[in-house]
């Protein structure tokens, strides 16, 4: 499985993990057959730098707009600011949504931000293939 995101949706996302430093920041991706062209921000509603609860109110807006747009939800998105980009425990416990991606931005090193996505099917994750083109591209 492949996800590709737009260049402007990955700066968006990296500017909205290192803003919402040192806690965790989240939200929601939306497009069309792997190809990302929107991302939702959505508050963390527990404002932890451990884990990330989207506040519902958001959440329900954001699936509207990408309705709206004819557009499906095709990824749940946070940051880990202090941790790898990985699935912790707790992401994978709280992994519910089916055949989505869940895409982890560690701004663990900021000069560094490293991307990864992740499907989960059974309490297990697996890795998907995140291409963000370049501007040449």
């Amino acid at each position: 499985m492949q996800l590709i995101i737009e260049r402007n949706i990955y700066d968006t996302m990296l500017r909205a993990a290192t803003a919402a430093m040192p806690l965790e920041a989240c939200g929601l991706c939306g497009g069309k057959d792997g190809h990302v062209t929107r991302f939702y921000e959505v508050v963390n509603a527990d404002a932890s730098d451990e884990h990330f609860n989207m506040r519902p109110e958001d959440q329900f807006a954001a699936v509207k707009a990408l309705r709206s747009e004819q557009l499906e939800l095709l990824a749940i998105w946070h940051s880990h600011p202090a941790t790898p980009a990985r699935m912790s425990a707790e992401d994978l416990r709280l992994a519910y949504t089916p055949d989505i991606v869940y895409l982890i931005m560690s701004i663990a090193d900021p000069a560094t931000p490293v991307l990864r996505g992740f499907t989960v099917a059974e309490g297990r994750d697996s890795p998907v293939d995140i291409v963000v083109p370049t501007l040449s591209d």
